[in-house]
Protein backbone atom coordinates (compact mmCIF):
# COMPACT_ATOMS: atom_id res chain seq x y z
CA UNK A 1 0.00 0.00 0.00
CA UNK A 2 1.63 3.21 -1.29
CA UNK A 3 -0.63 5.58 0.55
CA UNK A 4 -3.28 5.44 3.22
CA UNK A 5 -5.77 8.21 3.22
CA UNK A 6 -8.10 9.42 5.89
CA UNK A 7 -11.53 10.67 5.14
CA UNK A 8 -10.79 14.18 6.30
CA UNK A 9 -7.52 15.50 4.87
CA UNK A 10 -5.53 12.81 2.95
CA UNK A 11 -2.69 12.91 5.49
CA UNK A 12 -0.47 9.89 6.22
CA UNK A 13 -1.31 7.76 9.23
CA UNK A 14 1.12 7.32 12.12
CA UNK A 15 2.13 3.78 11.17
CA UNK A 16 3.82 4.91 7.89
CA UNK A 17 7.44 5.91 8.41
CA UNK A 18 9.81 7.73 6.09
CA UNK A 19 12.51 5.11 5.69
CA UNK A 20 11.14 2.03 3.93
CA UNK A 21 7.95 3.28 2.29
CA UNK A 22 6.87 6.07 0.03
CA UNK A 23 4.99 8.74 2.00
CA UNK A 24 1.91 10.24 0.48
CA UNK A 25 2.14 13.96 1.18
CA UNK A 26 -0.66 16.32 0.36
CA UNK A 27 0.59 19.49 -1.35
CA UNK A 28 0.36 22.61 0.78
CA UNK A 29 -1.85 24.35 -1.71
CA UNK A 30 -4.61 21.85 -1.00
CA UNK A 31 -4.44 22.07 2.80
CA UNK A 32 -6.75 24.64 4.28
CA UNK A 33 -5.37 25.96 7.48
CA UNK A 34 -6.81 28.46 9.89
CA UNK A 35 -4.88 31.64 10.73
CA UNK A 36 -5.82 31.28 14.29
CA UNK A 37 -2.93 30.14 16.51
CA UNK A 38 -5.24 27.77 18.32
CA UNK A 39 -5.76 25.96 14.98
CA UNK A 40 -2.25 24.38 15.09
CA UNK A 41 -2.45 20.66 15.80
CA UNK A 42 -1.51 19.43 19.14
CA UNK A 43 1.36 17.11 19.89
CA UNK A 44 -0.89 14.11 19.74
CA UNK A 45 -2.24 14.68 16.18
CA UNK A 46 -0.91 12.72 13.17
CA UNK A 47 0.62 15.85 11.67
CA UNK A 48 2.51 16.58 14.86
CA UNK A 49 3.82 13.03 14.86
CA UNK A 50 5.02 13.47 11.28
CA UNK A 51 6.71 16.77 12.34
CA UNK A 52 8.48 15.05 15.22
CA UNK A 53 9.82 12.42 12.74
CA UNK A 54 11.09 15.03 10.30
CA UNK A 55 14.57 14.81 11.74
CA UNK A 56 14.75 11.05 11.07
CA UNK A 57 13.63 11.36 7.44
CA UNK A 58 16.91 12.81 6.22
CA UNK A 59 17.19 14.32 2.75
CA UNK A 60 14.91 11.71 1.27
CA UNK A 61 12.15 12.07 3.86
CA UNK A 62 9.12 14.25 3.53
CA UNK A 63 7.35 16.23 6.30
CA UNK A 64 5.23 19.27 6.82
CA UNK A 65 6.12 22.21 8.96
CA UNK A 66 3.94 25.11 9.89
CA UNK A 67 4.45 28.36 8.06
CA UNK A 68 2.73 31.66 7.71
CA UNK A 69 0.61 30.37 4.80
CA UNK A 70 -0.05 26.94 6.20
CA UNK A 71 1.60 23.54 6.10
CA UNK A 72 4.70 23.48 3.81
CA UNK A 73 6.79 20.42 2.86
CA UNK A 74 10.38 20.41 4.03
CA UNK A 75 13.39 18.40 3.03
CA UNK A 76 14.61 17.48 -0.49
CA UNK A 77 11.29 16.26 -1.78
CA UNK A 78 9.53 19.20 -0.18
CA UNK A 79 11.89 21.68 -1.86
CA UNK A 80 11.29 20.11 -5.25
CA UNK A 81 7.54 20.22 -4.66
CA UNK A 82 7.72 23.92 -3.73
CA UNK A 83 9.82 24.74 -6.76
CA UNK A 84 7.50 22.85 -9.06
CA UNK A 85 4.39 24.58 -7.92
CA UNK A 86 3.29 21.80 -5.61
CA UNK A 87 3.51 18.94 -8.19
CA UNK A 88 5.67 15.96 -7.27
CA UNK A 89 7.74 14.24 -10.02
CA UNK A 90 6.73 10.86 -11.35
CA UNK A 91 8.47 7.91 -9.78
CA UNK A 92 9.97 6.66 -13.10
CA UNK A 93 10.92 10.08 -14.48
CA UNK A 94 14.52 11.24 -15.03
CA UNK A 95 14.03 13.93 -12.36
CA UNK A 96 12.96 11.39 -9.72
CA UNK A 97 15.84 9.07 -10.62
CA UNK A 98 18.36 11.88 -10.45
CA UNK A 99 19.34 11.80 -14.14
CA UNK A 100 19.88 14.86 -16.27
CA UNK A 101 19.44 15.24 -20.01
CA UNK A 102 23.20 15.34 -20.61
CA UNK A 103 23.69 12.10 -18.67
CA UNK A 104 21.01 10.40 -20.72
CA UNK A 105 22.67 11.56 -23.95
CA UNK A 106 26.09 10.35 -22.76
CA UNK A 107 24.67 6.97 -21.78
CA UNK A 108 23.05 6.46 -25.21
CA UNK A 109 26.10 7.32 -27.32
CA UNK A 110 28.14 4.38 -28.74
CA UNK A 111 31.60 4.40 -30.21
CA UNK A 112 31.92 2.36 -33.47
CA UNK A 113 35.40 0.98 -34.21
CA UNK A 114 37.11 2.13 -37.38
CA UNK A 115 37.08 -1.38 -38.96
CA UNK A 116 33.56 -2.19 -37.79
CA UNK A 117 32.35 -4.54 -35.11
CA UNK A 118 34.02 -7.97 -35.16
CA UNK A 119 31.35 -10.29 -33.80
CA UNK A 120 33.60 -13.36 -34.15
CA UNK A 121 36.21 -11.77 -31.89
CA UNK A 122 33.56 -10.55 -29.43
CA UNK A 123 32.09 -14.04 -29.15
CA UNK A 124 35.45 -15.79 -29.12
CA UNK A 125 34.76 -17.76 -32.35
CA UNK A 126 37.38 -18.46 -35.01
CA UNK A 127 36.61 -16.73 -38.35
CA UNK A 128 35.00 -18.90 -41.07
CA UNK A 129 36.33 -18.61 -44.64
CA UNK A 130 33.61 -18.35 -47.25
CA UNK A 131 33.57 -20.20 -50.60
CA UNK A 132 34.03 -17.04 -52.64
CA UNK A 133 37.04 -16.00 -50.53
CA UNK A 134 38.59 -19.46 -50.87
CA UNK A 135 38.16 -19.44 -54.66
CA UNK A 136 39.63 -15.94 -54.85
CA UNK A 137 42.72 -17.09 -52.95
CA UNK A 138 43.09 -20.14 -55.21
CA UNK A 139 42.89 -17.99 -58.33
CA UNK A 140 45.39 -15.54 -56.87
CA UNK A 141 47.85 -18.39 -56.24
CA UNK A 142 47.21 -19.99 -59.64
CA UNK A 143 46.03 -23.27 -58.10
CA UNK A 144 42.35 -23.08 -58.93
CA UNK A 145 40.64 -26.22 -60.18
CA UNK A 146 38.56 -24.04 -62.50
CA UNK A 147 39.93 -22.51 -65.67
CA UNK A 148 42.15 -19.48 -64.99
CA UNK A 149 42.81 -17.22 -67.96
CA UNK A 150 45.39 -14.47 -68.14
CA UNK A 151 45.47 -11.69 -70.68
CA UNK A 152 41.72 -11.16 -71.07
CA UNK A 153 41.08 -8.27 -73.41
CA UNK A 154 44.30 -8.84 -75.36
CA UNK A 155 44.97 -10.70 -78.59
CA UNK A 156 46.71 -13.60 -76.82
CA UNK A 157 44.72 -14.83 -73.80
CA UNK A 158 46.37 -17.84 -72.13
CA UNK A 159 45.36 -20.36 -69.55
CA UNK A 160 47.71 -20.23 -66.55
CA UNK A 161 48.39 -22.39 -63.53
CA UNK A 162 49.74 -25.82 -62.76
CA UNK A 163 48.24 -29.15 -63.87
CA UNK A 164 45.30 -30.19 -61.76
CA UNK A 165 44.70 -33.78 -60.71
CA UNK A 166 41.12 -34.75 -61.38
CA UNK A 167 39.96 -37.93 -59.59
CA UNK A 168 38.41 -40.08 -62.29
CA UNK A 169 39.04 -43.75 -61.44
CA UNK A 170 36.47 -45.12 -63.88
CA UNK A 171 37.75 -42.98 -66.71
CA UNK A 172 41.33 -44.10 -65.97
CA UNK A 173 40.35 -47.73 -66.22
CA UNK A 174 38.64 -47.14 -69.57
CA UNK A 175 41.80 -45.40 -70.83
CA UNK A 176 43.85 -48.47 -69.97
CA UNK A 177 45.60 -47.05 -66.89
CA UNK A 178 46.31 -49.21 -63.88
CA UNK A 179 47.39 -48.77 -60.29
CA UNK A 180 47.61 -45.27 -58.95
CA UNK A 181 47.47 -43.76 -62.42
CA UNK A 182 43.93 -45.11 -62.86
CA UNK A 183 42.69 -42.92 -60.03
CA UNK A 184 44.01 -39.63 -61.35
CA UNK A 185 44.16 -38.07 -64.78
CA UNK A 186 46.39 -35.04 -65.13
CA UNK A 187 44.82 -32.28 -67.21
CA UNK A 188 47.60 -30.06 -68.64
CA UNK A 189 47.15 -26.32 -68.56
CA UNK A 190 47.97 -24.35 -71.67
CA UNK A 191 51.31 -22.63 -71.43
CA UNK A 192 52.48 -24.67 -68.42
CA UNK A 193 53.37 -27.91 -70.23
CA UNK A 194 54.52 -28.79 -73.71
CA UNK A 195 51.82 -30.07 -76.02
CA UNK A 196 51.98 -33.81 -76.69
CA UNK A 197 53.41 -34.91 -80.01
CA UNK A 198 50.14 -36.56 -81.02
CA UNK A 199 46.75 -35.51 -79.75
CA UNK A 200 44.72 -38.36 -78.29
CA UNK A 201 40.96 -38.17 -78.17
CA UNK A 202 39.17 -40.26 -75.59
CA UNK A 203 35.46 -40.98 -75.78
CA UNK A 204 33.64 -42.65 -72.92
CA UNK A 205 30.54 -43.11 -75.10
CA UNK A 206 30.70 -44.53 -78.64
CA UNK A 207 30.65 -41.93 -81.36
CA UNK A 208 28.22 -43.02 -84.05
CA UNK A 209 29.39 -40.68 -86.79
CA UNK A 210 28.94 -43.42 -89.38
CA UNK A 211 25.20 -43.80 -90.10
CA UNK A 212 25.79 -47.43 -91.06
CA UNK A 213 26.83 -48.21 -87.48
CA UNK A 214 23.72 -46.73 -85.82
CA UNK A 215 21.29 -49.46 -84.76
CA UNK A 216 17.82 -49.32 -86.23
CA UNK A 217 16.35 -49.19 -82.72
CA UNK A 218 18.17 -45.89 -82.19
CA UNK A 219 16.81 -44.33 -85.38
CA UNK A 220 19.43 -45.85 -87.68
CA UNK A 221 18.99 -47.34 -91.10
CA UNK A 222 17.06 -50.47 -91.81
CA UNK A 223 18.79 -53.58 -93.11
CA UNK A 224 17.61 -52.86 -96.65
CA UNK A 225 19.10 -49.34 -96.57
CA UNK A 226 22.44 -50.66 -95.37
CA UNK A 227 22.56 -53.40 -98.00
CA UNK A 228 21.67 -50.83 -100.69
CA UNK A 229 24.68 -48.73 -99.74
CA UNK A 230 26.91 -51.76 -99.85
CA UNK A 231 25.77 -52.43 -103.42
CA UNK A 232 26.51 -48.81 -104.34
CA UNK A 233 30.06 -49.25 -103.11
CA UNK A 234 30.48 -52.36 -105.27
CA UNK A 235 29.14 -50.38 -108.27
CA UNK A 236 31.81 -47.72 -107.72
CA UNK A 237 29.35 -44.94 -106.87
CA UNK A 238 30.79 -41.90 -105.12
CA UNK A 239 28.32 -40.71 -102.49
CA UNK A 240 27.98 -39.48 -98.93
CA UNK A 241 25.16 -39.62 -96.40
CA UNK A 242 23.48 -36.32 -95.56
CA UNK A 243 21.07 -35.40 -92.73
CA UNK A 244 17.44 -36.46 -93.09
CA UNK A 245 15.13 -34.14 -95.02
CA UNK A 246 11.62 -33.57 -93.66
CA UNK A 247 9.14 -30.99 -94.92
CA UNK A 248 5.74 -32.26 -93.85
CA UNK A 249 4.03 -35.49 -94.82
CA UNK A 250 4.51 -35.07 -98.58
CA UNK A 251 8.17 -34.04 -98.86
CA UNK A 252 11.34 -35.48 -97.42
CA UNK A 253 13.90 -38.30 -97.47
CA UNK A 254 14.52 -40.43 -94.41
CA UNK A 255 18.07 -41.44 -95.38
CA UNK A 256 19.23 -39.26 -98.28
CA UNK A 257 22.57 -39.48 -100.03
CA UNK A 258 24.48 -37.01 -102.18
CA UNK A 259 25.80 -38.60 -105.37
CA UNK A 260 28.79 -36.95 -107.05
CA UNK A 261 30.18 -39.68 -109.32
CA UNK A 262 29.69 -43.08 -110.93
CA UNK A 263 31.99 -45.92 -111.93
CA UNK A 264 34.53 -45.19 -114.63
CA UNK A 265 35.19 -41.68 -113.30
CA UNK A 266 31.88 -40.28 -114.58
CA UNK A 267 30.96 -37.10 -112.74
CA UNK A 268 27.44 -36.02 -111.77
CA UNK A 269 27.12 -32.25 -112.12
CA UNK A 270 25.81 -30.86 -109.92
CA UNK A 271 25.76 -33.48 -107.16
CA UNK A 272 22.31 -35.03 -106.85
CA UNK A 273 20.43 -35.47 -103.55
CA UNK A 274 18.31 -38.60 -103.92
CA UNK A 275 17.47 -41.82 -102.10
CA UNK A 276 19.57 -44.95 -102.38
CA UNK A 277 17.15 -46.91 -104.56
CA UNK A 278 17.02 -44.45 -107.49
CA UNK A 279 20.80 -44.06 -107.25
CA UNK A 280 21.34 -47.80 -107.64
CA UNK A 281 19.03 -48.01 -110.65
CA UNK A 282 20.66 -44.98 -112.31
CA UNK A 283 24.19 -46.33 -111.73
CA UNK A 284 23.30 -49.73 -113.22
CA UNK A 285 21.70 -48.13 -116.29
CA UNK A 286 24.70 -45.87 -116.95
CA UNK A 287 27.23 -48.71 -116.61
CA UNK A 288 25.25 -51.35 -118.51
CA UNK A 289 23.48 -49.30 -121.21
CA UNK A 290 24.56 -45.65 -121.62
CA UNK A 291 28.34 -46.12 -121.64
CA UNK A 292 28.33 -48.98 -124.20
CA UNK A 293 25.90 -47.05 -126.44
CA UNK A 294 28.15 -43.96 -126.42
CA UNK A 295 31.29 -46.01 -127.19
CA UNK A 296 29.62 -47.79 -130.08
CA UNK A 297 28.57 -44.51 -131.76
CA UNK A 298 31.34 -42.07 -130.78
CA UNK A 299 34.24 -44.37 -129.87
CA UNK A 300 34.56 -42.42 -126.63
CA UNK A 301 33.62 -42.86 -123.05
CA UNK A 302 31.46 -40.50 -120.95
CA UNK A 303 33.11 -37.78 -118.88
CA UNK A 304 30.13 -36.25 -117.07
CA UNK A 305 26.36 -36.23 -116.87
CA UNK A 306 24.44 -33.02 -116.27
CA UNK A 307 21.41 -33.62 -114.03
CA UNK A 308 18.70 -30.94 -114.03
CA UNK A 309 16.69 -31.97 -110.98
CA UNK A 310 16.93 -34.42 -108.08
CA UNK A 311 15.12 -33.75 -104.76
CA UNK A 312 12.50 -31.02 -105.09
CA UNK A 313 9.38 -30.52 -102.97
CA UNK A 314 6.79 -29.94 -105.73
CA UNK A 315 3.83 -31.50 -107.55
CA UNK A 316 3.97 -33.41 -110.84
CA UNK A 317 5.02 -31.09 -113.67
CA UNK A 318 4.89 -28.28 -111.06
CA UNK A 319 1.19 -27.86 -111.77
CA UNK A 320 -1.21 -26.87 -108.94
CA UNK A 321 -3.65 -29.62 -107.99
CA UNK A 322 -1.50 -32.46 -109.34
CA UNK A 323 -0.25 -35.28 -107.11
CA UNK A 324 3.13 -34.88 -105.52
CA UNK A 325 6.05 -35.64 -107.80
CA UNK A 326 8.54 -38.43 -107.10
CA UNK A 327 11.11 -35.65 -106.84
CA UNK A 328 9.47 -34.68 -103.53
CA UNK A 329 10.82 -37.92 -102.01
CA UNK A 330 14.14 -38.02 -103.83
CA UNK A 331 12.88 -40.92 -105.93
CA UNK A 332 13.52 -39.32 -109.34
CA UNK A 333 16.34 -37.75 -111.36
CA UNK A 334 16.33 -35.69 -114.59
CA UNK A 335 19.08 -36.00 -117.22
CA UNK A 336 19.78 -32.88 -119.31
CA UNK A 337 22.98 -33.52 -121.28
CA UNK A 338 25.94 -35.89 -121.66
CA UNK A 339 29.57 -34.81 -122.15
CA UNK A 340 31.98 -37.28 -123.79
CA UNK A 341 35.65 -37.60 -122.94
CA UNK A 342 36.43 -35.99 -126.31
CA UNK A 343 34.70 -32.85 -125.04
CA UNK A 344 31.60 -33.26 -127.21
CA UNK A 345 28.36 -32.38 -125.43
CA UNK A 346 25.20 -34.21 -126.45
CA UNK A 347 22.00 -32.36 -125.64
CA UNK A 348 19.01 -34.65 -125.18
CA UNK A 349 16.54 -32.30 -126.83
CA UNK A 350 14.90 -33.37 -130.06
CA UNK A 351 17.41 -33.48 -132.94
CA UNK A 352 17.22 -32.58 -136.57
CA UNK A 353 16.57 -35.17 -139.29
CA UNK A 354 20.23 -35.54 -140.26
CA UNK A 355 21.63 -35.97 -136.73
CA UNK A 356 21.75 -39.73 -137.10
CA UNK A 357 24.25 -40.66 -134.44
CA UNK A 358 22.70 -38.40 -131.78
CA UNK A 359 19.20 -39.58 -132.62
CA UNK A 360 20.35 -43.17 -132.38
CA UNK A 361 21.92 -42.57 -128.97
CA UNK A 362 18.81 -40.87 -127.61
CA UNK A 363 16.61 -43.69 -128.95
CA UNK A 364 18.79 -46.20 -127.09
CA UNK A 365 18.52 -44.13 -123.95
CA UNK A 366 14.73 -44.10 -124.13
CA UNK A 367 14.33 -47.81 -124.81
CA UNK A 368 17.02 -49.21 -122.54
CA UNK A 369 16.22 -47.07 -119.53
CA UNK A 370 12.70 -48.48 -119.29
CA UNK A 371 14.21 -51.74 -118.06
CA UNK A 372 15.60 -50.01 -114.96
CA UNK A 373 12.98 -47.35 -114.11
CA UNK A 374 9.21 -47.48 -113.64
CA UNK A 375 8.69 -44.13 -115.39
CA UNK A 376 10.61 -42.68 -118.36
CA UNK A 377 9.54 -39.36 -119.83
CA UNK A 378 11.68 -37.70 -122.44
CA UNK A 379 12.10 -34.98 -125.04
CA UNK A 380 9.00 -34.31 -127.08
CA UNK A 381 6.77 -34.32 -124.01
CA UNK A 382 5.08 -31.01 -123.14
CA UNK A 383 6.72 -30.80 -119.73
CA UNK A 384 9.93 -32.72 -120.52
CA UNK A 385 11.13 -31.12 -123.74
CA UNK A 386 14.73 -30.60 -122.62
CA UNK A 387 15.46 -33.59 -120.36
CA UNK A 388 14.80 -37.23 -119.57
CA UNK A 389 12.83 -37.94 -116.41
CA UNK A 390 13.53 -41.22 -114.58
CA UNK A 391 11.70 -42.35 -111.41
CA UNK A 392 10.73 -45.45 -109.44
CA UNK A 393 7.05 -44.68 -108.80
CA UNK A 394 5.30 -47.76 -107.42
CA UNK A 395 1.94 -48.43 -109.09
CA UNK A 396 -0.70 -50.85 -107.84
CA UNK A 397 -1.01 -52.37 -111.31
CA UNK A 398 2.73 -52.93 -111.48
CA UNK A 399 2.92 -51.30 -114.94
CA UNK A 400 5.77 -49.20 -116.19
CA UNK A 401 5.18 -45.92 -118.02
CA UNK A 402 7.74 -45.28 -120.77
CA UNK A 403 7.19 -42.75 -123.54
CA UNK A 404 8.77 -44.76 -126.40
Amino acid sequence: MLAACTAGGLVPPDEIDGQNTVNAITPAAQVQMSNDASAYPSAGTPVASARRNAGSLGTSGLAEMPSDDGMQPIGNAGAQASAGGGQLPRIDSDEALGRTQQASMDAGSLEIPENGVNMDAALGVEPVQGLAQAQAEEIAEGNATAVTVDGIGTDNPQQVGEPVSVPMPEAGEEMGLSGEDAGRIVVPRKGSMAAPAQEQQVAFLPRLSNPMSVPETMGGMSASEKSCRQRLQRLGVQFRDVPPISKGRSCGIDHPIEVSGLSGGIQIKPAATVNCQITEAFAQWVRNELVPAARMRYLSGIKSIHQMSSYSCRTMNSQPGNPMSEHARGNAIDLGSITLKTGKEIDVRKKSFFAFREKGLLKAVRSDSCKYFNTVLGPGDRYHGDHFHFDLRSRKSGRRHCSL
